[in-house]
């Protein structure tokens, strides 16, 4: 029996030994394994410099370091002109009649104008890019470095097209900034802005992408602007607008502002564009752009319904040159243009930029709507004409009255009118004589002059034709023409009377 009972302890002792250890052994792995993270915290004192900073303060470490990075390669630009200056009248002061018996016949006298702007360093070598109306009628370019160093800048090359102008310092070593993707940019990143507002030098703000693709402004002729709530002002005008990797994503241009300071909206042309105008005006001495030759314009909601789409985004093809590569490529009137190799058109601007940048001679792929069907074509991009320009309007002289419809009066194109028009004479057509304000041809922006020469479709050569077309289209809710403006055409939609 006390055999049994020993026996029995000794299992037990062993036992409590066993889980004794092995505790222990858990203990001490639980010990490392949680030391840093809660142990720690609770036995060392906390002094006030070991205190991580809060995570909010950290995109300022972060900008410092672009600022650092990126200031020298920003430039300060100032030039002179020359402006006469006009006479200033004197006031009504008739001891200034006594001394200047001859107040305000005094000639103008030759002045010089000053400006400022900003520009960014692109190669070591020397090469700048800022805006051309920054350098625009400059006779003198005086580029001031980060180091304070003054130098002298000789224009290059300039593209008012799209604002841009490149200048060259005589200069070796420079720290060049580094290009980024204006492409990838997406609306709510974070960017930075560096320039001269004012002519405080180097000054930097901080904004995000407000938006991307903005066209339609009535800066440039080829606008894709970057929109920006960074703070741009008078002086900003060719520095450079950064990204988070301190690469430069667009050229500060321009400003909305009703007071002529920051007002929240900027503009900046994008990376990838002035890039392209960079090489070209460095290499070739001038901008090289691509044409199709095609007229084009944007769709409406009426427009966009009678073309069969369900939404606006397209460019709307109103007239395909003669002889043009759109032409040969089967482009024809009435296509609705949606892609260019694979590229999304969704507007007349977008579809400018693509065609301008793509090189000479290259094939796209050119998506298109056509009687509601997508169809695929192919065609061979060509150099942009000198000539090719948009036509001027030009006076109309008064007709007698012949027809009318819902306020809007026509008469049948003659050679005469043709020749006044400017048009050629195998033109066909009726001319709008008057528009009463407020008619469905007012409000679709029709103007006295105009050809129209399609209507619903249908062909318009005469007067008969435009009354069949009229009588033809019944209670439709609206009518599809096509109008011919001193060679430009272009669809609108009028609501049927």
């Amino acid at each position: 029996m006390g055999n049994i009972i020993i026996k029995t302890m000794k299992r037990y002792l062993s036992a409590g030994f066993s889980l004794l250890v092995l505790g222990f052994s858990l203990g001490i792995a639980a010990y490392y394994y949680l030391y840093d993270d809660y142990i720690a915290p609770l036995i060392r004192p906390v002094h006030p410099e070991q205190v991580s900073r809060p995570a909010a303060q950290e995109p300022a470490r972060s900008f410092a370091s672009i600022v650092k990075e990126v200031s020298p390669s920003v430039v300060n630009i100032s030039t002179t002109r020359k402006a006469s200056r006009e006479a200033v009248p004197f006031t009504n002061d008739p001891v200034l009649d006594f001394f200047s018996p001859f107040r305000g016949q005094e000639m103008p006298r030759p002045r010089k104008e000053r400006s400022l702007g900003s520009g960014v360093i692109v190669s070591e070598d020397g090469y700048i890019i800022t805006n051309y109306h920054v350098i625009e009628n400059a006779e003198e370019i005086r580029i001031t470095l980060y180091d304070r160093t003054g130098l002298e800048g000789r224009v290059v090359g300039i593209d008012p097209k799209t604002d841009i102008a490149v200048i060259k310092i005589e200069r070796d070593g420079l720290q060049a900034i580094r290009w980024g993707d204006s492409d990838a940019l997406e609306v709510g990143e974070f960017i930075l802005a560096i320039g001269n507002p004012f002519g405080l030098t180097n000054t930097v703000t901080m904004g995000i992408i407000s938006a991307v693709g903005r066209a339609n402004v009535g800066i440039a002729d080829y606008e894709d602007f970057i929109q920006t709530d960074a703070a741009i002002n008078p002086g900003n005008s060719g520095g450079p607008l950064v990204n988070v990797k301190g690469e430069v994503v667009g050229i500060n241009t321009a400003i909305f502002s009703r007071s002529g300071g920051y007002q929240g909206i900027g503009f900046a042309v994008p990376s990838n564009m002035a890039r392209n105008v960079f090489t070209q005006l460095v290499t070739k001495g001038k901008v090289v752009r691509g044409w199709i030759g095609v007229s084009i314009q944007d769709l409406n909601t009426e427009l966009a319904r009678n073309f069969g789409l369900r939404n606006t985004n397209g460019a709307l093809v109103s007239d395909v040159i003669r002889n043009s590569p759109a032409e040969r490529g089967g482009i024809m009137r009435g296509d609705v243009i949606v892609a260019i190799d694979n590229r999304k058109i969704d507007s007349v601007a977008a579809l400018r930029n693509v065609v301008a940048q793509s090189p000479i001679g290259s094939e796209v792929a050119v998506k298109v709507v056509r009687d509601r069907k997508i169809r695929d074509l192919t065609v061979t991009i060509a150099e942009l004409p000198r000539e090719y320009t948009e036509p001027s309007p030009e006076i109309f002289r008064e007709e007698i009255r012949k027809e009318v419809l819902g306020g809007l009066t026509v008469i049948e194109l003659s050679r005469d009118i043709a020749r006044q028009l400017g048009l050629g004479a195998g033109e066909k057509g009726v001319v709008i004589f008057s528009i009463a304000p407020g008619s469905p041809a007012d409000e679709a922006g029709l103007k006295k002059g105009d050809v129209i020469q399609e209507m619903g479709g249908q062909p318009v050569e005469t007067l008969r034709d435009f009354n069949q077309a009229i009588a033809s289209a019944g209670d439709s809710s609206d009518i599809v023409v096509l109008i011919n403006r001193n060679g430009r055409r272009f669809y609108a939609v009028l609501k049927a009377s």
